[in-house]
């Protein structure tokens, strides 16, 4: 076919396809990266999700939502009901703006599969806002405590000892 070409990347030895001067494959996407603590099984649908932000927001937001929930079992929840998820993690201490970005992520992904709810046919940055929220999620819920838990293992053993001591003691 005319105009087709393969070309090799120098940065990631990955192929990609051009027709003319447009990259066809891998596609181009405007989402930002993943959060590098994020799961794996979270970050293929995000990545899935952000290969068809172009053609589909609705399907991004749908992708975007299966997201939250499978997050939301790696966080401990039972992962039936996203709703039901999202309310136990906030009894677990999630903050509210936390809660409302999950919320929004939840109820904008399933409404974007129903006809008449939201129209997100044409609505790229709203799909675009949603990869923010799922990776803010993460940072707070994942990268945080995981940073936090480096630092503190850090200290010599005789503090942690006498931290935990002391904690015992407040009981």
């Amino acid at each position: 076919m005319p105009g087709l070409s393969i070309a090799l990347c120098a940065h990631c030895n990955g192929y990609s396809i051009w027709y003319q001067t447009v990259m066809v494959e891998p596609s181009e996407s405007s989402a930002p990266p993943p959060n590098s603590d994020m799961p794996d099984d979270v970050k293929r649908d995000y990545v899935e999700a952000s290969g068809i932000l172009s053609k589909s927001p609705r399907g991004t937001a749908a992708l975007l939502r299966l997201a939250i929930q499978k997050l939301s079992i790696h966080l401990g929840q039972a992962g039936n009901n996203l709703n039901s998820d999202i309310a136990a993690l906030v009894k677990q201490g999630l903050p509210l703006k936390l809660q409302q970005a999950a919320d929004a992520v939840r109820v904008i992904g399933n409404n974007a599969v129903h006809p008449g709810q939201i129209d997100l046919t044409d609505d790229e940055p709203t799909a675009t806002g949603l990869f923010d929220l799922v990776n803010l999620i993460c940072d707070y819920l994942i990268s945080q405590p995981k940073r936090v838990e480096e630092m503190y293992q850090k200290l010599p053993e005789r503090q942690r000892a006498a931290i935990q001591e002391r904690d015992e003691k407040t009981k």
